[in-house]
């Protein structure tokens, strides 16, 4: 590990984000309550931008019957990653390796019609990866993850554009978060028995997502090797500051699934038709997203995912009660503030102590007279002392634009 480069796993341990046990395991970390308001904080905007793209949210259980993946194809092209089966009566149950199977059987149980789709399925689940010891590494590579995941059930002609948008919603989520993609990759199949034998079916996905990639004007590579058992997909790249790429974000185009879990819908013409499944996950894991944003910004998260967006430091104690009434409106607008009175050090060394946290508010003995607060932000910059209603409303103002903007 170079020590020179933002590691997600030095910064969560020393910001208080996340931990691990060896009684609890190796690859199954937990979040401390710093690191859980950022994943909250996470969840949320992903839901809301979810809502606001035509989704519905669900529910679904962490466990399976066997014979669902079975189905789906899991057990048969992708068994080596998942936990073995556990005896239930007289049922073998497994812990999920994926989302998909349970949102085709959502999908499936009651009759659908055309008018109908696109149907989007959205959840942000559990699942499990039996990850072997020696590739797990901080959030990165776990063996429970979370993911941000959704299934949208459409017709052929809506796959395209369904498909589009949810690269959209990609991009602006990677803006707001103040990450980047590297690259995008158009994941194939390779050689070898670990991909569902359809050549048609791998035909007819590609072609569209070809068609997908060249209407929104993305550059990309092909990579042989990369898709996922049932299909080829985009992969959205990124990198860690060595440089190192992982998959964050994906949109697939499945004809398998559908046929599988024999899905169908009514059409205008009275008959019953299958529908595509595209898969898209905006953010991919929250795991790997937090270690990314960790790594990306050196724990200096974007306004809006702070855990502490505002720090009130009184500089003597005779400040305490004006320090203590701002934090109460600060809380009040809904932004998280955490007062530093003159116990926890001297002016300077709880100036140092809040460095990555965006906004810091100084009252002092002239501020507290005046009603006032001096602003620092964590840049560095300072707009100078501002009445405290106007200094709210102005950090709740950014933190509701989120971005990466700290000030207008």
């Amino acid at each position: 590990m170079n020590q020179q480069l933002p590691d997600h796993r030095r910064l969560g341990r020393a910001l208080g984000f996340f931990d691990t046990d060896p009684l609890m395991g190796a690859g199954l970390p937990y979040w401390l309550p710093d690191g859980a308001v950022v994943r909250h904080t996470l969840e949320e905007y992903v839901r809301d931008a979810e809502r606001r793209a035509g989704y519905r949210h669900v529910y679904s259980p962490a466990l399976g019957k066997r014979e669902l993946y079975e189905i789906s194809g899991h057990w048969d092209h992708y068994r080596d990653d998942m936990y073995p089966p556990m005896k239930l009566g007289a049922d073998e149950v497994v812990l999920r390796p994926s989302l998909c199977p349970h949102h085709a059987l959502i999908y499936r149980s009651r009759p659908r019609s055309h008018r109908e789709l696109p149907l989007r399925i959205a959840e942000l689940g559990a699942m499990h990866r039996a990850e072997l010891s020696g590739v797990l590494g901080g959030l990165t590579r776990v063996r429970a993850i979370h993911l941000n995941d959704a299934h949208i059930f459409c017709t052929l002609d809506q796959a395209v554009a369904e498909a589009r948008d949810a690269l959209e919603l990609i991009a602006r989520a990677y803006a707001d978060l103040g990450i980047e993609a590297v690259r995008h990759r158009l994941s194939l199949p390779g050689a070898g028995g670990k991909y569902v034998d359809d050549p048609r079916l791998w035909r007819r996905a590609t072609d569209l997502l070809r068609e997908v990639l060249a209407e929104a004007g993305v550059a990309y590579e092909e990579a042989e090797g990369e898709a996922a058992f049932y299909g080829p997909k985009i992969d959205v790249q990124i990198a860690d500051p060595a440089g190192r790429e992982a998959t964050l974000s994906t949109v697939q185009i499945d004809f398998h699934q559908p046929a599988r879990f024999d899905l169908h819908y009514i059409g205008a013409d009275g008959a019953r038709h299958r529908p595509v499944m595209v898969h898209r996950s905006i953010i991919g894991s929250v795991e790997r997203a937090v270690a990314h944003l960790l790594e990306a910004h050196g724990g200096a998260l974007p306004a809006w995912l702070a855990p502490v967006q505002l720090a009130v430091l009184p500089v003597a104690e005779d400040q305490r009660e004006q320090a203590a009434a701002l934090v109460r409106e600060a809380a009040a607008l809904g932004l998280r503030a955490e007062l530093a009175g003159p116990e926890e050090g001297t002016l300077g060394a709880r100036v140092r102590a809040a460095r990555l946290v965006p906004y810091q508010a100084v009252i002092g003995a002239r501020e507290a007279g005046a009603g006032l607060a001096a602003l620092r932000l964590r840049d560095g910059r300072r707009p100078g002392a501002l009445p405290g209603g106007d200094l709210l409303a102005r950090i709740a103002e950014r933190v509701a634009a989120r971005g990466t903007a700290l000030w207008a």
